[in-house]
């Protein structure tokens, strides 16, 4: 079995993933649910997967360093290409043994309009200095979303950008502006190192893959505050959530300061999940907070239980809850009511 053939494979059926491991034949997840490989494959013969078929994987796709770093800590993450197609792939053990999941990477750079955001957050991309946190589940569609974003400002601005991924996955060509794309590991050893000296670069625009730990995160609204526009993802669950996880991340007597700077930082929090489309693929479902002298205040004092009736009653703004979008969807057509549920606080919005 060879795997960039499988790589290829998962491409040609249009997967998002494609999970490895020990003693089961190869997964794919297409539309958000998953397949064995047998059940959509004609005359599909694959067998369980053995160790020494991970471990020929992995032989053939990390170099000699990756492999020695993979060893030594039992986790890896990188970008990997066939014949022009991206993947970000994991390596990890479990039970003793090797599994590998891969995403696989559209190639093509997705727009804003394409995604289904909506003009508010296309307004925002012109901003100077702010800070935008795209967040949601594993899986959610954050790092096409970053992408887009980057690609608008990259066609329509000029710019120096710079971006911080674990792994890269597009891979942007400067247009208007120019861009520098530096990856952990290879570029830079944390995401907190390479924050610490990105004003060296000379950045009006910089991008962090993720925000981890919480000198990533203190540094990322540092830089915001001194008047650069930073974009970050994070793994919450609504924007009320995401701004208390930030503050929660500090020790209590930071968390006066980090709420200060917050409110005034803060530009947006797009919160999304991605759902089965009923014409086929997904679509994204998001919740956009909007920072304004209300929200401000309610991270100043605290409130966050009080974002979501601020967010449902700025809707003139372009703010929008995640229940009222799940309607909306609903209502046109796009998914079906028990895919909405399945995500809604207050199920009385479909009827409305």
């Amino acid at each position: 079995m060879d795997i960039n053939n499988l790589l290829k494979l998962a491409t040609s059926k249009k997967a998002s993933d494609i999970h490895l491991s020990f003693g089961q034949a190869p997964v794919f997840r297409i539309d958000g649910e998953l397949f064995d490989i047998n059940k959509i494959v004609l005359d599909g013969n694959f067998h369980p997967l053995t160790a020494i078929d991970l471990e020929s994987f992995m032989e053939a796709m990390l170099t000699r360093d990756q492999k020695v770093r993979f060893l030594d800590r039992r986790d890896l993450d990188l970008g990997y290409q066939v014949e022009g197609f991206r993947y970000r792939v994991n390596f990890a053990y479990a039970k003793g043994n090797i599994q590998i999941v891969a995403r696989i990477i559209d190639e093509s750079l997705p727009s804003l309009q394409e995604i289904g955001m909506p003009e508010v957050v296309e307004d925002l991309m012109s901003l100077s200095q702010g800070f935008i946190l795209v967040t949601g589940p594993t899986g959610c569609g954050k790092s096409t979303t970053l992408a887009a974003m980057i690609n608008h400002i990259n066609t329509h601005r000029r710019t120096n950008i710079v971006t911080l991924e674990d792994p890269m996955e597009f891979v942007f060509k400067p247009d208007k502006s120019i861009i520098s794309q530096r990856q952990l590991g290879s570029d830079m050893i944390t995401f907190a190192s390479g924050l610490k000296h990105v004003l060296r670069q000379d950045p009006n625009v910089i991008m962090v893959g993720e925000m981890r730990d919480l000198e990533t995160i203190s540094t990322a609204v540092t830089l915001a505050e001194t008047g650069h526009l930073v974009l970050a993802t994070l793994h919450t669950y609504s924007a009320a959530q995401t701004i208390d996880r930030i503050i929660d991340i500090f020790p209590p007597y930071q968390q006066g300061q980090i709420k200060s700077q917050l409110s005034s930082v803060l530009t947006a929090v797009i919160s999304q999940r991605l759902l089965p489309r009923i014409k086929g693929g997904r679509v994204a479902a998001r919740e956009i907070l909007l920072n304004n002298e209300a929200v401000a205040n309610l991270i100043r004092e605290g409130k966050m239980a009080q974002i979501k009736s601020t967010i449902e009653t700025n809707s003139n703004i372009g703010m929008v809850t995640l229940d009222r979008h799940l309607s909306q969807l609903y209502q046109a057509g796009e998914i079906t009511r028990d895919s909405a549920v399945s995500q809604m606080e207050d199920t009385r919005l479909l009827d409305e």
